[in-house]
C-alpha cells in the first residue's frame, strides 16, 4: 500500500464517513455501515456502493475486515495514517525553536 492510495481513499468524502464511523463504534459489519450512515449523514447509497467504498479503504490498509462466522466485521486501522503524519513530524530541538 502506498500512500497515495490512502490519500486517495481520504479523498472522498464518503469514505471519510465511513471511516469517521469506525472511530466511533470499530467492527461493524456492511449492514451496520449502511444504517449508521443512513441515520446519521442521511447517505441513501446503497450496499453494493458502500462495500466498494469499503473495498478502496482496504485496499489502502484503513480498514482491515475479518471473517466471523457468517458476518465479516470491518476494523479501522490507523497505522497508515500515523505513517504518514510521522513523515512529516519531527522531534523539536532547541536549534529549530524560534
Amino acid at each position: 500500500m502506498a500512500d497515495e492510495d490512502v490519500f486517495k481513499a481520504l479523498a472522498d468524502p464518503t469514505r471519510r464517513r465511513i471511516l469517521d464511523e469506525l472511530v466511533e463504534r470499530d467492527g461493524q459489519t456492511l449492514f451496520e455501515i449502511c444504517a449508521r450512515l443512513v441515520t446519521k449523514h442521511g447517505l441513501g447509497l446503497s450496499r453494493q456502493a458502500i462495500s466498494q467504498h469499503l473495498a478502496v479503504l482496504e485496499s489502502a490498509g484503513l480498514v482491515v475486515s475479518r471473517r466471523q462466522g457468517r458476518y465479516k466485521f470491518h476494523d479501522l486501522n490507523t497505522e497508515p495514517l500515523e505513517r504518514i503524519a510521522t513523515r512529516w513530524l519531527r522531534p523539536r530541538t532547541p536549534e529549530s525553536i524560534p
